[in-house]
């Protein structure tokens, strides 16, 4: 049963892709009329690969925390959280980079479960901790799938070919103030991650973790800098895109790189 749904779950991330790709291509002319379906199988997706994370993480014996349900934990979150986003702001094109994300997260997290002698137990505190963590990363992962966006619509008007993905978008400077919208919720959540760290982590500068505190606060760096730019230089454009997507990259060695890191190569936890 685990791995039928899991590919129904599949079918239905492939699908809205599909639907998502077909609206982006085809512009404003189809763009509401297939912005529903999309959605629509997109949640199904997301649903199945919940009860299915759920199943796979929150095991008898502990947490299940090794790098690919990891993998499969911020790709759902960051799928649940677009597809919450949506009630109220035009953030559904990121769903053709979000759900396909989402769809290999739990393709990896069914072809390399973790055995159950390998888990370690969690206090509370460290379970929040890391609660707060994936929230930021899984938000922050939106924001430089936003900037992605943002960055080919960008450069489609600096040519001066406004074509069919283009009039599918909203107005840039919409764009631009959701991208700061997520940077601006996920600096916060990242604060907290960190702070929270620091305070229920017996040593985060321990050999461990210190590549990963020491990424996790240039990263941090990185974001307070880019939103002071925003609000005291009016930042936009190149200059805000490529400061998100450093940010993410740094974020993306911090967290799964050190932990890919320590599981499949150190063979530690």
């Amino acid at each position: 049963m685990t791995i039928v749904l899991t590919l129904i779950s599949i079918a239905c991330y492939a699908a809205a892709t599909f639907q998502q790709q077909r609206r982006l291509a085809a512009g404003a002319a189809a763009s509401e009329r297939s912005r529903h379906p999309a959605l629509l199988l997109g949640l199904a997706g997301t649903v199945l690969h919940g009860y299915l994370l759920h199943k796979a993480v929150f095991l008898p014996f502990g947490l299940n925390l090794h790098f690919f349900s990891m993998i499969s934990l911020i790709t759902w979150l960051a799928a649940l959280l677009l597809l919450l986003a949506v009630i109220t702001q035009p953030v559904e094109n990121l769903g053709i980079i979000t759900f396909p994300l989402s769809a290999l997260g739990l393709l990896a997290q069914t072809l390399w479960p973790l055995s159950a002698s390998n888990l370690t137990p969690l206090s509370t505190e460290v379970q929040l901790h890391i609660l707060i963590s994936v929230l930021a990363y899984s938000l922050l992962a939106l924001a430089a799938a936003q900037a992605l966006l943002l960055a080919l619509q960008d450069r489609q008007l600096r040519n001066r070919r406004p074509g069919g993905f283009i009039r599918a978008l909203p107005p840039l400077e919409t764009m631009e103030r959701l991208l700061f919208q997520m940077i601006g919720l996920g600096f916060i959540l990242l604060s907290l991650s960190l702070l929270t760290g620091f305070l229920y982590l017996e040593d985060l500068f321990a050999q461990h973790l210190v590549h990963k505190t020491a990424l996790s606060l240039i990263a941090w760096l990185v974001f307070s800098i880019l939103l002071w730019g925003r609000w005291r230089f009016g930042w936009r454009g190149r200059k805000a895109i490529a400061w998100t997507l450093a940010g993410f990259a740094l974020l993306v060695l911090a967290y799964l790189g050190s932990k890919l890191v320590l599981e499949l190569i150190l063979h530690r936890t």
